[in-house]
């Protein structure tokens, strides 16, 4: 299996089981020990490779244990701290973690209770751990645009240097994406002090912020609406297809701010959306526009007829760097056919009309 099947894999089975798992042994046999073995390629019954119970003396404290350290030339080279998988993560539990950092050459730190997997390094100050990750990774919801990041951690791709460089990014994209969200979802007095302050000559006085409190969040949810509509557009001259009148545009663009964040359990993207309208076009030759509807999951973005999960018509992968259009046969098995440009669903149209007339 290739590194993302492995992945996925994994990340059905935590979804099927974290409610199941009661405490952090059972956690780290569940998931944590897979994803080091299954995921990371690292022998974990070769303490050459894996050493659980990891120990260091760090000043006073002597005998502390790290759950795991993944070894690679007799030394340590990532640290792992596991958590029972039924609670949240915070920083306080990364406290062993933050001391051994300090004392060995690791320079990647984990902190995981097997769904969710923090990777920490030391961006903010040489052999300290940063208080914040570079990486997030949601096994109930895998980013796939991380994917390639996680390979370069196991044993047959290990870049540790290429991981450290791109850390930095990582971390200010990831928190960047999720302030534009929160500003999105509910503007700050300085997100609409810069806004008016460039349309509104007068002083910004209470009553003006609460008027254009308003007016920002408004206009930043058109924007995004119009935003996807011009991008339809021109998906549909550029696939020369024809389109009923009563295909309607996106009506909302409040889920596409919320789902900025890569926080929120379902993210709904433009191109999602934009693909939703492109499939639903080519279903319109057979159906009202009004039975073709959509629900987003996890791990795919469902088209639908009738909103009825029993008549799919089509699935869009498009959270990875390569993104695929999902189709189903009449035995409901998928197959996946990789995109670069949105326009390309057009080149499926007989498949999507196919599944539309299935359920006729």
């Amino acid at each position: 299996m290739e590194f993302a099947e492995r992945l996925e894999s994994l990340a059905e089975k935590v979804k099927n089981q974290a409610s199941a798992i009661g405490t952090e042994e059972a956690t780290k046999n569940a998931f944590v020990m897979p994803f080091i073995s299954t995921i990371l390629g690292y022998d974990v019954f070769d303490p050459l490779e894996v050493v659980p119970e990891f120990t260091a003396d760090v000043g006073t404290k002597k005998g502390e244990k790290i759950d795991y350290a993944i070894m690679r030339g007799g030394e340590a080279q990532i640290l792992v701290e596991c958590k029972v998988s039924k609670g949240a993560l915070k920083f306080e539990h990364a406290s062993q973690l933050y001391r051994y950092f300090a004392v060995t050459n690791a320079r990647i730190a984990v902190l995981t209770n097997g769904v969710e997997w923090q990777f920490y390094t030391d961006l903010d100050a040489p052999n300290r751990m940063d208080p914040k990750p570079f990486l997030v990774l949601d096994m109930g919801d895998v980013d796939e645009t991380l994917i390639p990041e996680i390979q370069k951690l196991s044993k047959e791709s290990f870049d540790l240097d290429s991981v450290i460089n791109a850390a930095e990014e990582l971390k200010y994209v990831g928190a960047l994406k999720r302030e534009i969200a929160a500003q999105f979802r509910d503007p700050s007095d300085e997100w609409i002090k810069f806004f008016t302050s460039r349309v509104y000559d007068g002083s910004f006085t209470q009553k003006v912020r609460q008027q254009f409190t308003g007016l920002v969040g408004k206009a930043a949810q058109q924007f995004l609406t119009e935003r996807v509509n011009d991008r339809l557009k021109t998906a549909l001259v550029v696939g020369g297809a024809s389109v009923p009148s009563s295909v309607p545009p996106v009506e909302s663009a409040e889920v596409v701010a919320e789902d900025l964040d890569r926080d929120t359990e379902i993210v709904t993207t433009l191109d999602e959306l934009e693909g939703y309208q492109i499939v639903k076009a080519i279903a319109c030759g057979d159906v009202k526009p009004q039975r073709v509807t959509h629900r987003d999951a996890k791990s795919y973005f469902a088209v639908l007829l009738d909103d009825n999960n029993r008549k799919p018509i089509a699935r869009l992968h498009f959270n990875g760097r390569q993104k695929y259009l999902g189709l189903l046969d009449e035995e409901k098995v998928e197959t996946r056919h990789p995109i670069d440009d949105l326009d390309e669903i057009y080149a499926h149209a007989d498949g999507i009309r196919e599944a539309v007339r299935r359920y006729q």
